[in-house]
């Protein structure tokens, strides 16, 4: 039976979270749920979620003053709230309902995956360790040009974001698009369970989230969850050029679609044209015919991001028509490999969003056809956070492809900045040519100093080292 937010009772949900009533009317109608007390809406349902810094039933009081229909608590930090096992709500504005269950969290994934069962909807789930977000705005925007796509809000993968998401299915939608991320074992196969997806897609496996896996086999095991759950009648598509992932995947005996250079895959791009700032070109081929594809956004990585969003589309049976047109008119992703042209023909790559060593190396060898003849590199990266016991190999390498690259000058910064430096000098960088800057301040401030007419200047870090502060200054200096 189809559903719709503004029309869907509170007693309606009570059954697909297996929750248990405690108070208010079971014919509230729910205008949509919320887990933030700060942005609630009148008729919303109050979601109170349990963080490692914070417990929504603190703002259990605030969101029912602000006229939330009513709350889920999770029952045993609801009792202890109220005091006692006999306590119960004591809110005295209105009579909004109150529905306890075991686990906020989990009830919430329940709930989304209830929901997603209840919309006529083509369901695509995304991971990988890089390339996750661009392959899905690339997707989502060939979809979007049949039929109402839904996709994630910004980085909204994890299992918070990714059921949220769920949840804002309308009837008119019929493809969602889905990133999943993950930090720790368990979580890409507790979203694949959620999302249900009828394309599942592994962008590629790389050295990102170790503390959570500990190691490269680790990533693989995480990340090919998404394999082993999806359904017998989903498709699959992979990186065929990653071997590691490959071999993984193949223990499940599932029939892959394999994207990538080499030969031996199902769509394989050739005759590769690196335009430098202006984009790329490449060739493709499918089931034996053949097309151009041009991308306006640099970076040989988009090569492996295009052929993934065309192998979704075909899997989906989009016509040849929107794969070509979407791909031409993707514009790029904020924080991930943009580039901007500044004042004095100098050009920045903005790639802070995140990095790992996968992500970095790719970003790296794709900047060396875009500096302009006579130009010169001008690098600052950030601490990759969550590598666990490669953290400081991992620094080391940073700083040794930094010197390899030939860049004139690096500024590193964060908790592993001194080993990227000591990498860059062990491979030949001179110690007048790179520095430590302590805030993003110092870091844009260097970079100022030394920059000159026809330069580029690469920044990529971890998401909370927060570098796009540095190119909002450089930016602001420059336009």
């Amino acid at each position: 039976m189809p559903i719709a937010w503004g029309e869907i009772t509170a007693k309606q949900v009570l059954s697909p979270i297996n929750g248990t009533w405690v108070s208010g009317r079971q014919e509230t109608i729910l205008s949509g749920i919320s887990t933030d007390s700060r942005t609630i809406r009148p008729g919303e349902l109050f979601w109170a979620l349990c963080g490692d810094r914070y417990d929504g039933h603190n703002f259990v009081e605030e969101a029912v003053g602000k006229e939330a229909a009513g709350v889920v608590v999770q029952e045993d930090h609801w009792r202890k709230a109220q005091g006692g096992e006999n306590e119960h709500i004591d809110i005295q504005s209105g009579d909004p309902v109150v529905i306890m269950v075991d686990n906020t969290l989990r009830s919430l994934g329940d709930l989304a995956k209830w929901w997603r069962q209840r919309h006529s909807v083509k369901v695509v789930g995304i991971t990988g360790s890089t390339g996750k977000t661009t392959t899905k705005e690339m997707a989502a925007g060939i979809l979007d040009l049949g039929y109402r796509t839904l996709k994630n809000h910004g980085n909204l993968n994890n299992l918070i974001g990714m059921p949220l998401t769920l949840l804002r299915l309308e009837q008119d939608h019929r493809n969602a698009v889905l990133e999943m991320g993950m930090n720790r074992p368990g979580e890409i196969a507790r979203l694949t369970e959620i999302a249900d997806p009828d394309v599942g897609v592994i962008t590629n496996v790389g050295m990102a989230h170790l503390e959570g896996v500990t190691d490269l086999e680790g990533v693989v095991r995480a990340k090919t969850e998404l394999i082993e759950k999806i359904s017998p009648l989903g498709r699959v598509i992979v990186n065929g050029d990653d071997e590691l992932l490959v071999k993984a995947c193949s223990l499940f005996q599932k029939e892959l679609v394999t994207f990538g250079t080499m030969t031996s895959n199902d769509l394989m791009a050739y005759n590769i044209q690196n335009l430098g700032r202006e984009g790329l070109s490449f060739d493709f081929r499918y089931q034996g015919d053949f097309w151009t594809v041009r991308l306006k956004t640099p970076g040989a990585q988009n090569v492996f991001n295009g052929l993934a969003a065309a192998a979704i589309a075909f899997c989906l049976n989009e016509p040849l028509e929107h794969i070509l047109e979407g791909l031409h008119h993707f514009s790029g992703v904020e924080g991930r490999f943009m580039v901007t042209s500044l004042a004095g023909d100098i050009v920045m790559v903005d790639d802070t969003y995140n990095a790992n060593p996968s992500s970095l190396r790719m970003a790296l060898e794709s900047i060396k056809s875009m500096v302009d003849q006579g130009g010169r590199i001008i690098v600052g990266l950030g601490e990759m956070m969550e590598l666990g016991d490669a953290s400081t190999p991992a620094h080391l390498e940073a700083g040794r492809m930094v010197a390899d690259l030939c860049a004139q000058y690096f500024v590193a910064m964060g908790g592993h900045a001194d080993e990227m430096v000591k990498g860059a000098l062990e491979s030949g960088m001179s110690q007048n040519r790179v520095y430590v800057a302590e805030t993003h301040e110092e870091m844009a401030s260097k970079i100022m100093d030394e920059i000159r007419e026809r330069d580029l200047v690469f920044l990529k870090g971890s998401r909370r080292i927060g570098l796009e502060k540095v190119v909002e200054r450089i930016k602001l200096s420059l336009t």
